[in-house]
């Protein structure tokens, strides 16, 4: 009796679909299959199914001379109207594989396959090397909507104030004062000269200060 198998899997469906595009490849008991790069599915990116038919044709191009050619890359679909087929396929396979592939790499450096218990995890290595590639988040999602509206009303009324025709006279005269009459200048002078009198006035004082006690010191005596 045969038993009714449920509708496929996305992952099911897409295992399905890379073994049949997968070329003929000739059985031949002297010669063995060169072993796959893991680099090898770096190369293209951009799509998985491109990516897995380079990655194989790096591995049977000595055996196999008449390989059919990559077709050009269709364009990339609109990731909010899309199936979740393609939004897998161009928007988190080209990111997660060569995530994926950079994760072997350093587990065998770090001995896993060799070892029962080492220590290296392989979610914390993943969640690193996607979070370095990720684009900056901008500001404008960063903010709250309340710090926003905040931002974006104290600008506008910045900048109706601005408009005023007083206080752009305003503006205008001492953007003219400090061109023609160097204010930057004069107030530094001004500041200069405020502190030369304190200075003078603490001179004087301590002069003062030191002439009492002498006199005190000469009556003593």
């Amino acid at each position: 009796m045969a038993v009714a198998q449920g509708p496929k899997t996305l992952w099911e469906q897409i295992c399905a679909e890379y073994d049949a595009e997968q070329p003929p490849f000739p059985y031949s008991p002297e010669t063995k299959q060169d072993s796959v790069s893991l680099d090898t599915g770096i190369l293209q990116p951009l799509h998985t199914k491109q990516l897995y038919s380079a990655s194989t044709e790096c591995s049977i191009a000595p055996k196999i001379s008449s390989l059919p050619t990559l077709a050009p890359l269709p364009a990339a679909p609109n990731p909010k109207t899309c199936s979740p087929r393609e939004y897998l396929e161009y928007y988190i396979f080209p990111i997660l594989l060569p995530g994926m592939a950079e994760l072997l790499h350093q587990a065998k450096k770090e001995k896993c396959f060799e070892r029962k218990r080492t220590k290296f995890i392989a979610c914390d290595f993943l969640t690193e090397w996607l979070y370095n590639p990720r684009p900056p988040i901008p500001l404008s999602l960063l903010l709250s909507e309340e710090e926003a509206c905040k931002i974006i009303q104290s600008f506008w009324r910045g900048y109706r104030v601005r408009c005023d025709t007083e206080v752009q006279e305003l503006r205008q005269w001492q953007k003219q004062l400090r061109e023609d009459k160097n204010i930057i200048k004069r107030v530094q002078e001004f500041w200069t000269k405020q502190e030369t009198k304190v200075l003078e006035e603490l001179n004087s004082q301590h002069l003062s200060a030191s002439r009492i006690f002498t006199q005190r010191i000469t009556r003593l005596h």
